[in-house]
């Protein structure tokens, strides 16, 4: 455990906290991790292949909020799925969702440790205004993968070397052999995702956040939760990150008796 969120667990009412048990997932719920984000793109894809761009826009963010789901509990090995499953899985969202994962794993585990320092590339971001975030969303793509390629160790640099090459292959395959144009829709929505992500993933749970007990913004509308899969439950995953998303409604519960004041701080 971090020293940051050491300190935040300080508070003898959130140590009373039971979480252990959210850790365990059951078979259904490994499978359905994959699955969810898997349906997405297939639809963006049949919708992009009908000429439906707007549609398919719609299920394209879906679908990047869902990998981002699949993706941020392969981060902290939380899918209930052994070493090597957990690192296919990031092999597999760097070549469909591009980019590097595991350089993206590297900046969000310091990001954890940091803790919205202004060494924490990743949280950095809050202290924006939103919209500076927003213009900084390529730069923030760009930022994490230099960080973890400069700061990583050789096995590191030379996964994000491989898994950069494997993406600049697919696109060049896309816009220059496969010339098919849902694919090249993909790649495109794709880009845009990766653009939107410091606002998204990064500002919007953090912003006017400290480092001490208020570390980040959570959700308690069910209907917002539930269109967004929990990911906006967002304290509840800093306070104990190894509980994965499918339980994060359960924990923001238990949260909420033991620190009441924490959901103050509301997302949207």
């Amino acid at each position: 455990m971090t020293r940051e969120l050491h300190d935040t667990l300080r508070d003898p009412r959130l140590r009373q906290v039971q979480w252990l048990d959210l850790v365990r997932v059951t078979p259904m719920q490994v499978l359905f991790e994959p699955v969810l984000p898997a349906l997405w793109l297939v639809a963006s894809l049949i919708a992009a292949a009908d000429g439906q761009v707007i549609v398919a826009l719609g299920l394209s963010f879906m679908f990047f909020l869902t990998g981002l789901r699949l993706i941020h509990n392969a981060f902290h090995a939380a899918l209930g799925l052994s070493h090597l499953g957990t690192e296919l899985v990031l092999w597999v969202m760097s070549a469909v969702i591009l980019g590097s994962m595991h350089a993206v794993r590297f900046t969000h585990l310091n990001h954890h440790r940091l803790n919205l320092s202004q060494e924490d590339v990743e949280g950095r971001h809050a202290q924006m205004a939103g919209w500076r975030a927003l213009l900084h969303g390529p730069y923030f793509t760009v930022l994490m993968h230099v960080t973890a390629f400069r700061h990583g160790h050789w096995r590191l640099r030379a996964t994000i070397a491989g898994q950069l090459l494997m993406n600049a292959t697919l696109i060049v395959l896309a816009f220059r052999h496969w010339t098919w144009a849902p694919l090249q829709y993909h790649v495109c929505a794709m880009g845009v995702g990766h653009c939107l992500t410091a606002f998204f993933a990064v500002w919007t749970v953090h912003h006017h956040c400290d480092r001490t007990h208020y570390i980040a913004r959570t959700l308690r509308n069910r209907i917002l939760n539930a269109v967004t899969f929990n990911m906006f439950l967002h304290i509840e995953h800093h306070l104990f990150p190894l509980v994965p998303t499918c339980h994060l409604g359960e924990l923001s519960r238990r949260i909420d008796r033991a620190a009441p004041e924490l959901k103050s701080k509301i997302v949207f």
